[in-house]
């Protein structure tokens, strides 16, 4: 038990050293580590650490190497991973059958793997650093601290990494101070509203009673996993944050409301209430200081409208997820009728940085209006994809082509939708746009949770806007009319478009649909659902129009407008696509191209379903889409 600074001063020193002694190697051992977040766990990661470990047993070699298991490394694309300190050699892409010659060539022999080294795709030279690859040199972590660094089951690592000096530093300057420091830091809540965090501490500080604060951890923009990843790679972080701000607003109870679909993060968001709760850090009297506080957990069913606070708040107290009226605020009257904080995962991770660097080192990064990083889930038609962290400001080309390696496949850049279902598409010519709050707002877009979206020249942008709205009309509660109706009304004439059934009146409805959704829904998710169709709307208006007009699909997405054909002088008649079609949509035709042999094959467009299998099997590329 951890009972006074002192204490937790002197435990926290000696971490630090255990910690860097592993970095370091001043311990003479060699600790192997493998990413532990869910993206490298779907890739068997798990398996082959346990195979590590096994073999490392047989092999006799169990005092002299450790194996571990980290957070999430971000580089999604190139997992799983595998890094051996001291050296600090990083593998990717590594499989179960690699184990062995790893342990043979490194480990034993003192060789690196050349071929398991990750390869700059500019220079085409191998690189054995992770500071060293181009996809994390822009990047500074300050949320997503301790990530791939720390195994985030063990609490003395976390304390290592400096968990918990943030809050004692709090507990020493007292709740206004703390306050201050937040508000000082310009820290905006990072779970798309942009609220600064100090302002909303500071309308649920007053009074005494009891008050609650709570973590949204209820992630559901498609494609975006910041929040579930920090979760899995530093609870603690994530813990401290949480009792740093019920310290300043004058709560002893919070809750994490975190989807059940994230089983990895509640797991060890559990374990470490446990171990802190068992350290003497959660509980009664932290730290002798007089404070206390329990953290709890509510598990979250997928309900894409519980993000928004007071639906949220609802779902805590048993009801169904839907969304109150306000004001009063949740800050004024939220959790059973409490005055109530919600912080987004990534801004309560943020928290213990501000507290233990102090705000002046956080304001050092971003714009004058939005300070500090931004965690992205990068994803999408990009080379790199996975989890990063850059100081606000950063600009759009810098995010895709310099962090994200650009397009693949050569193919041009067309798109990118930030924000998720509640933002919109940017395009080529806002690529030097910095990002923070104000300038994506007034681009026609926003921050949302931290979701960015690459889309290339083969993305059909009606195509997307309608996946969008089929998203927002699943999950829209019913509560209000303009949501449940309005989005319903919206996704029809999208639906139509993209059948060739649309009319040029159809875009004025969808613009009025577009206000009246804006103006009179209960809350952000109706409030906001029309975006991606006024963003494509604006940017894409040629694209509606030929889908109208001509009833083309430019990006050759939508069936109901193109037709797989095959080019008749490219066929050699092999009849693989033939063969591979479902319905029998493919024959010979008559005509033999010059210098071949067999008659090529045709579609006949009546029977062909457009699955692309004929396509995907042509070996000389000779079937387009038209």
């Amino acid at each position: 038990m951890i009972k006074s600074f002192e204490e937790l001063e002197n435990k926290q020193s000696a971490c630090t050293k255990c910690l860097e002694d592993k970095f370091n190697g001043n311990d003479g051992k060699r600790h192997v580590v493998f990413c532990g977040g869910t993206g490298c766990l779907s890739s068997d990661s798990a398996a082959i650490r346990e195979k590590f470990a096994k073999l490392i047993e047989e092999k006799g070699l169990s005092d002299k190497v450790t194996v571990n298991q980290v957070g999430c490394f971000g580089f999604c694309s190139q997992g799983p991973f595998c890094k051996i300190f001291p050296e600090d050699t990083l593998y990717r892409m590594v499989s179960i059958n690699d184990v062995e010659e790893i342990i043979e060539k490194d480990i034993i022999g003192g060789e690196v793997v050349e071929r398991l080294l990750y390869v700059d795709p500019a220079t085409k030279e191998k690189v054995a650093k992770q500071d060293d690859i181009t996809f994390y040199k822009k990047q500074v972590r300050v949320a997503l601290n301790g990530c791939g660094k720390i195994d985030p089951e063990d609490l003395n690592e976390a304390l290592g990494a400096g968990a918990f000096k943030g809050l004692r530093r709090a507990l020493e300057i007292g709740r206004e101070a703390t306050i201050k420091e937040v508000l000082d830091s310009g820290l905006r809540g990072r779970g798309g509203a942009g609220f600064p965090t100090g302002r909303k501490w500071s309308f649920a500080a007053p009074g005494g009673g009891d008050k609650y604060i709570v973590c949204n951890g209820d992630e559901g923009d498609p494609g975006a996993f910041m929040d579930r990843s920090i979760l899995e790679g530093n609870p603690v972080a994530v813990i401290e944050g949480m009792a740093i701000g019920a310290y300043a607003i004058g709560a002893e109870n919070g809750y994490f409301y975190v989807r059940a679909e994230y089983p990895i993060a509640v797991n060890r968001l559990k374990l470490a209430i446990k171990q802190l709760e068992d350290a003497g850090l959660l509980g009664d009297n932290i730290l002798g200081s007089g404070f206390n506080f329990r953290a709890h957990i509510r598990l979250g069913a997928g309900a894409f409208v519980c993000g928004e606070e007071t639906a949220l708040l609802n779902s805590i107290e048993g009801k169904r997820g839907m969304p109150r009226p306000r004001p009063p605020f949740p800050a004024v009257k939220g959790l059973w009728g409490r005055p109530t904080c919600v912080n987004n995962v990534e801004t309560l991770a943020t928290v213990p940085y501000i507290l233990r660097e102090g705000a002046d080192k956080f304001v050092q990064f971003g714009t004058q209006g939005s300070k500090g990083t931004k965690v992205f889930a990068l994803g999408g038609k990009i080379n790199n994809v996975g989890l990063v962290e850059v100081p606000m400001g950063t600009t759009l080309r810098e995010l895709i082509y310099d962090i994200g390696g650009g397009i693949p496949n050569g193919k041009k850049f067309k798109a990118i939708q930030t924000g998720g279902p509640s933002g919109g598409c940017l395009t080529e010519k806002d690529l030097d746009t910095e990002i923070d709050f104000d300038t994506l707002k007034a681009r026609g877009s926003m921050m949302g949770s931290g979701g960015a979206i690459v889309m290339d020249e083969d993305n059909c942008m009606v195509d997307v806007a309608k996946f969008y709205m089929e998203f927002i009309c699943d999950e829209s509660c019913g509560k209000c009319s303009p949501c449940r109706i309005g989005t319903k009304r919206m996704l029809e004439i999208l639906t139509r478009i993209t059948e060739g059934k649309g009319t040029l009146e159809d875009i004025d409805r969808l613009e009025e649909l577009a206000s009246t959704c804006q103006a009179n829904s209960l809350c952000a998710l109706g409030q906001t659902a029309a975006n991606p169709i006024l963003s494509t709307l604006k940017q894409f208006r040629d694209e509606y129009i030929a889908h109208i007009v001509d009833k083309k699909c430019p990006a050759h997405v939508c069936k109901n407008l193109m037709q797989y054909k095959i080019n008749k002088d490219k066929c050699i008649g092999c009849g693989l696509c033939e063969r591979q079609c479902p319905v029998s949509a493919i024959t010979a035709s008559d005509y033999v191209a010059e210098g071949h042999k067999k008659p090529s094959r045709v579609i006949d467009p009546a029977k062909c379903v457009k699955c692309g299998l004929c396509q995907a099997s042509c070996k000389f590329k000779a079937i387009d889409k038209e």
